[in-house]
């Protein structure tokens, strides 16, 4: 009899966890981060606004794997305030995308405790205050765009310790300094974007580490000097824009030799005559400087 009552709670426990095993749960602290997020962010006026009475894995946008919160992509859903404190409590959340909407405020510093992230997606919102210095330990992470926003302040050199970094777009913020010397350990680096900052001083020649990268904008800055020659290590190099700064002398750019840049600005000087071999620009276009988000969905 001991036996028969054993299996029936053993196909009891079976057929319950069959039943509602299909929704995905997560722990109390993580549905909690999610429900501050929604209330600091005005949810209810969202585009798509969560059921918070269903399921966590039934609410849109929300990726649920292992009974953790893995995914959070709110692109374009009209967010709007600051982001809470309490989402470092998401702790194995590997992709969050909350462009373009209206997040204003500073980052929290808990956002730098998602040591899992690997997607990073902040741009074209309203965020202000500085990156903060901690933001150096999110090692794991191989994209951070954070472009159109009212950052400001220094580049942490913190940064160049994310060295799995592929994408990198700092662009259209209020950044002062200089360039970091460290951004040249980030040797993974496809693609840098500082476009439209008040970053001042040279070119570090560390960038010349960085041989895998594609695409380089520094545009509308206050750089000056001389572009270092280690810039005619960049072969992989596609798009280079540095128009609008203050550079003393474009000679170095002649390293640019038997390549074949699909954009090239600079601003040319009369008394800077540049030779430039065999650079091939007939497939060359002028820049269009537009910020694009592919992840819509």
């Amino acid at each position: 009899m001991k036996i028969v009552l054993q299996n029936l709670i053993i196909y009891t426990a079976f057929c319950i966890t069959t039943i509602f095993g299909g929704y995905a749960q997560v722990s109390s602290s993580e549905k909690e981060a999610l429900l501050d997020l929604y209330n600091n962010l005005d949810g209810q006026s969202w585009n798509q606004p969560w059921k918070i009475n269903e399921p966590v894995s039934n609410w849109k946008g929300v990726e649920v794997s292992g009974n953790h919160v893995v995914g959070l992509n709110l692109f374009r859903n009209n967010l709007k305030g600051q982001l809470p404190e309490s989402i470092g409590k998401l702790n194995k959340l590997r992709y969050l995308n909350l462009a373009f909407n209206n997040i204003d405020g500073a980052l929290p510093i808990s956002l730098t405790e998602l040591n899992h992230l690997i997607v990073l997606k902040l741009e074209m919102n309203q965020i202000n205050g500085t990156l903060p210095t901690e933001i150096g330990k999110l090692r794991n992470l191989k994209e951070f765009t954070i472009f159109n926003n009212f950052i400001s302040g220094a580049i942490p050199e913190s940064l160049g310790k994310m060295k799995n970094l592929k994408i990198l777009n700092l662009s259209s913020n209020k950044f002062e300094g200089v360039i970091p010397s460290a951004l040249g350990n980030l040797t993974k680096l496809e693609s840098l974007g500082l476009f439209e900052n008040g970053l001042k001083g040279s070119i570090p020649s560390q960038i010349g580490n960085l041989t895998r990268l594609k695409e380089l904008v520094l545009a509308n800055n206050e750089f000056n000097g001389d572009i270092p020659m280690e810039v005619g290590q960049l072969a992989s190099l596609e798009i280079f824009q540095i128009q609008n700064n203050k550079f003393d002398s474009f000679k170095s750019l002649e390293q640019f030799s038997s390549r074949e840049l699909l954009v090239f600005d600079y601003d040319m000087k009369e008394d800077d005559k540049i030779d430039f071999k065999e650079t091939n620009f007939s497939k060359s276009r002028m820049a269009d400087t537009k910020f694009e988000d592919d992840d819509n969905e």
